[in-house]
């Protein structure tokens, strides 16, 4: 998704450059970045859900700045409602993940049934 929007905002006014494009490129490159650091926590539960609960914020940000570029014309609705509806669903994975996080962390079940021994 990040790439998808990346190349989406080359095509961004130049005077977007640091407001607009700036803002949508981190916001949806965060949200990778924050799985992608949830999963190297993973050992830790509660690090594990925070990670996580970043990038469904910043999942959820994306949109609010794809929503601005549209009402701007930078995006036609088509483009919009593609992505807006990828990031909802990217947001229902991660709150399924968050809600049963304890199946994706081996190790903190692994230490739960150590300490009940």
């Amino acid at each position: 998704m990040s790439t998808m929007i990346y190349e989406l905002s080359k095509s961004f006014p130049k005077e977007e450059l640091y407001s607009l494009t700036d803002q949508v490129r981190r916001s949806s490159g965060t949200v990778t970045a924050n799985i992608s650091e949830a999963w190297g926590k993973r050992k830790y539960e509660k690090s594990f859900v925070a990670k996580l609960t970043d990038s469904e914020g910043e999942a959820r940000e994306t949109p609010t700045w794809l929503q601005f570029a549209f009402a701007c014309n930078d995006i036609n609705e088509e483009q919009y409602n593609n992505l807006h509806n990828k990031y909802n669903q990217i947001i229902g994975m991660l709150v399924n993940v968050m809600n049963q996080s304890e199946k994706w962390c081996s190790f903190s079940s692994i230490n739960k049934e150590k300490n009940n021994l």
